[in-house]
C-alpha cells in the first residue's frame, strides 16, 4: 500500500510527463487566456480527484485524454458564449515551429483550419484533436467511449466535412 505522499509524487510526475494533453486540450476548448488557465486548473483538480480510480494497467495518458475531454466539453457547454469566439494564430500552439520558418501561405491556412476547427461541436472537436495527436483508433475509442468502427467512420466523414469546409473558406465563400 502507498502513503498519502508518494501517491502525490507518482500524480505530480505522470502530470509533469503529459501535461502537453492538458495544454491541447485547453487551447482547443477554450478561448481566452484566462479561459484556457481555469480550465487546465479544471482538468488537473478532477484529474486528481479521479486518481485513487486510476488503474496503472490502463496507459495514463488514454485515462487522462477521457477527464480531459470530459471536463472540457462540460466547460464548454457551460461557457457557450466562448464558442463563437477565435484565438489568434500566434497563441493556437506555443509548440509550433518557428514563425521565421512558416510560409505567409501557410499562416493563412492555419489560421482557416484553426477556424473551422473551432466551429466543429465538442464530441467533433475532440475526434480531431485525438486524431491529430496521432492517437490510434483503438485509444481514441477507448477514451471518447465508442467502438473503433465508429471512430473509423467519424472520423472519415469530419476529414471530408473539414476539407470541404477548408476549400470553402480559402476560395473565399
Amino acid at each position: 500500500m502507498t502513503t498519502p505522499e508518494a501517491r502525490r509524487v507518482e500524480f505530480e510526475r505522470l502530470l509533469e510527463q503529459h501535461g502537453g494533453i492538458i495544454r491541447k486540450v485547453a487551447f482547443g476548448y477554450a478561448r481566452t487566456e484566462n479561459d484556457r488557465r481555469d480550465l487546465m486548473q479544471e482538468i488537473a483538480l478532477q484529474l486528481w480527484r479521479a486518481y485513487p480510480r486510476y488503474s496503472p494497467e490502463r496507459p495514463f495518458s488514454t485515462w487522462m485524454y477521457r477527464i480531459a475531454l470530459n471536463v472540457a466539453i462540460s466547460f464548454l457547454r457551460s461557457n457557450m458564449r466562448l464558442v463563437r469566439q477565435t484565438v489568434p494564430l500566434e497563441q493556437v500552439d506555443h509548440e509550433m515551429a518557428d514563425e521565421s520558418s512558416v510560409s505567409p501561405e501557410t499562416k493563412e491556412r492555419l489560421a482557416i483550419l484553426q477556424q473551422v476547427i473551432a466551429e466543429l461541436g465538442p464530441l467533433d472537436r475532440a475526434l480531431l484533436l485525438l486524431y491529430l495527436d496521432d492517437n490510434s483508433y483503438r485509444e481514441i475509442a477507448s477514451i471518447l467511449g465508442i467502438t473503433e468502427t465508429n471512430v473509423a467512420t467519424k472520423l472519415s466523414r469530419l476529414k471530408e466535412r473539414v476539407r470541404k469546409d477548408m476549400t470553402q473558406k480559402i476560395a473565399g465563400e
